[in-house]
C-alpha cells in the first residue's frame, strides 16, 4: 500500500453562515467557490492523484469540481468547458463518506436532482435511497464507524490498483463530523478547503490512516 490519501473538508457552504440547519443539501457560499477554487493553486500534490473519491452531498461536490478541474478528467464537465483534461483522475461519488447526522442539512438530494445539478457523473450508479441515513447510513455511531472502516478498506483496494501508477495518490473529499471517524482521529478539524495527508497502514484492527 504505497499510496498517499488526502484528506479533503468541503469548502464553506450556506448553511455554515446562516446556521440553519433545516436547509436540504444545501450548495457552496461566493466564499466557499473561491475557497475550492484556491486549491487548485494551494494543493501541491494534484499532479500525483489517480483518483478522487467524494461525498455525494452538493457541497462536496461542488468542492471536488472546482478544487481538482485541473486535474480530473474531462467526462466529469460540460463538453464546452474548459476544465479537465484526457485521460484524467477518475471521480467516484461514494455514499459512505456523506456527513453523519440526519439533520436535513447532512442529508443527500435525490439522484434525478443531482443527475439534473451534476450530469456526468455517474449518479445513477448511486444506490438506491443511498440518502434515507437509514441502516448503513444511519446517525448512530457503530453505523458510522462501520461506513468509515469501509472507506478505509476500499481506499487500500484502489491503492493496491494503483501502486505502479505515476498517479498513485487519493483524494477523499468529505465533512468534518465524518472526517473524525474515517481518520481515526477525534481532535481533527479542518478549515473549510483544509486538507490533511496521511499514509495507509494495516493494523489488526484493519486499514487505518497514519497522518504523514
Amino acid at each position: 500500500m504505497t499510496s498517499v490519501v488526502h484528506l479533503v473538508r468541503h469548502a464553506e457552504s450556506t448553511h455554515n453562515v446562516s446556521k440553519d440547519v433545516s436547509q436540504l443539501d444545501p450548495g457552496l457560499t461566493s466564499l466557499g467557490s473561491e475557497q475550492a477554487t484556491r486549491l487548485t493553486q494551494t494543493f501541491p500534490h494534484a499532479p500525483q492523484v489517480g483518483v478522487i473519491l467524494t461525498s455525494p452531498l452538493r457541497r462536496t461536490i461542488q468542492t471536488t469540481l472546482a478544487a481538482f478541474s485541473h486535474i480530473l478528467d474531462k467526462r466529469y464537465f460540460d463538453q464546452v468547458s474548459e476544465h479537465g483534461i484526457e485521460n484524467g483522475a477518475t471521480l467516484i461519488l461514494d455514499p459512505d463518506l456523506q456527513e453523519r447526522s440526519a439533520l436535513p442539512c447532512d442529508t443527500g438530494s435525490t439522484s434525478p436532482a443531482l443527475e439534473k445539478a451534476f450530469p456526468g457523473l455517474g449518479v445513477k450508479d448511486l444506490a438506491e435511497g443511498w440518502q434515507a441515513k437509514e441502516g448503513i447510513y444511519a446517525p448512530e455511531e457503530e453505523a458510522v464507524k462501520e461506513r468509515a472502516k469501509r472507506v478505509r478498506s476500499r481506499v487500500s483496494e484502489l491503492s493496491d490498483q494503483l501502486k505502479d501508477e505515476e498517479r498513485n495518490h487519493i483524494v477523499i473529499v468529505t465533512h468534518g463530523v465524518f472526517m473524525k471517524f474515517l481518520s481515526g482521529d477525534s481532535d481533527i478539524d479542518l478549515p473549510k478547503a483544509g486538507w490533511r495527508s496521511y499514509t495507509l497502514e494495516k493494523h489488526s484492527s484493519g486499514i487505518v490512516l497514519r497522518e504523514k
